[in-house]
């Protein structure tokens, strides 16, 4: 027999046909952002708008002593600022009563499973976007989401970013002329990467090596007294490739293993946990875009940063269950609240790059 199907659904055809009980699953990428943000600032968080406060370290002046001379004491400063919950995302289905009723597996479970990964992963693209200074599309983020937390003012500052940490080809010195017209690379062009094959002796000067611009990130920490315990850094499927090609004993060994989730490919390079993302931004073809030198046209996105650089809160709320009013079904919905703020900028540091 069959059985209408208008406005979508299932096909609604009921045959002799035998279907497999193992429903097929869909490919899934790792999320990343609970593993590199600060997620102890949840709060009791109900509705979109919910702020939750953030207490800010008082700052202590220092002062030289004297002998026989009095001190000075000053008042702590007890300032704070607000993480606001004001992303949001949605889902909802409905499973009809004879689909149900006829279906050889639990699609209304597997529905819901599929659901909360995709908002899982929304939430992903969005917090990586968010903290790289990025748009999806590769774009600098010039607004700021509530407070600048950085130390610095003026022209140092995009947005909510350290301008400096933003690092493009201008940032390294030994990339010679960029082409045969001799164009000059300028700020914001994408760093031409390689990998130091085994048995080189000497790096190009028309490319940088990956663990060249990996120690870079480093170093910008490092000048910025950022703390070494807890820095990560998250790369894209190109850029894990040009690591294991690398002249490396140390990548050859430690890369992959048994026990790695949420996309961690390795616990220490120069000082990071390493992490591989396909939600993080890219412009035009992305990073795998070749052959081309001295152009913003074309490059990938990846971000190095501290564990307390970033706050994040997260709640799935509202999930219901209810009859459908027009038809015979079930209607499932959710909602998933989450909010994101960057407290230390000084802590983040991104490259432009891309396959030369």
């Amino acid at each position: 027999m069959a059985i209408g199907t208008a406005g979508g659904g299932f096909d609604g055809n009921f045959s002799p046909i035998i279907y497999s009980k193992q429903a097929q699953i869909a490919l899934r990428r790792s999320a990343v952002t609970n593993a590199i943000t600060n997620n102890s600032y949840f709060g009791e968080i109900a509705n979109q708008g919910d702020t939750v406060r953030i207490q800010k370290e008082p700052d202590v002046t220092v002062n030289a002593l004297q002998r026989h001379t009095g001190i000075s004491v000053e008042k702590l400063d007890d300032s704070d600022f607000s993480l606001t919950i004001d992303q949001a995302n949605y889902f909802a289905f409905k499973m009809d009563d004879i689909e149900e009723q006829f279906a050889n597996v639990d699609f209304t479970s597997l529905a819901a499973d599929r659901a909360a990964y995709k908002m899982a992963d929304a939430m992903d693209t969005d917090v990586l976007s968010y903290l790289s200074g990025h748009t999806a599309a590769g774009a600098f983020i010039t607004s700021s989401a509530g407070d600048k937390q950085s130390p610095l003012t003026g022209g140092d500052i995009t947005g909510e970013y350290i301008t400096a940490n933003h690092l493009s080809a201008t940032n390294f010195s030994s990339l010679g002329t960029a082409d045969t017209e001799s164009t000059a690379y300028t700020a914001g062009d994408s760093i031409p990467l390689a990998p130091r094959l085994p048995g080189a002796t000497a790096l190009s000067s028309a490319t940088v090596s990956p663990l060249t611009v990996v120690a870079r990130m480093a170093r910008q920490m490092d000048v910025a007294n950022v703390e070494s315990r807890g820095r990560w850094l998250v790369l894209d499927a190109v850029f894990i490739e040009m690591l294991k090609d690398e002249d490396s004993r140390m990548l050859n060994a430690d890369f992959g293993g048994s026990g790695l989730q949420n996309g961690l490919v390795l616990n220490n390079l120069h000082g990071f946990r390493v992490y591989q993302s396909n939600a993080l931004p890219a412009k035009g073809s992305g990073a795998g875009f070749a052959g081309a030198l001295a152009q913003d046209a074309n490059y990938g996105v990846i971000v190095a940063g501290q564990d307390d650089a970033v706050a994040s809160a997260e709640q799935i709320n509202k999930v219901e269950n209810y009859r459908d009013p027009d038809s015979f079904a079930d209607i499932v919905r959710g909602m998933h609240l989450y909010g994101r703020k960057i407290l230390r900028p000084e802590a983040l540091v991104t490259a432009r790059y891309n396959a030369a």
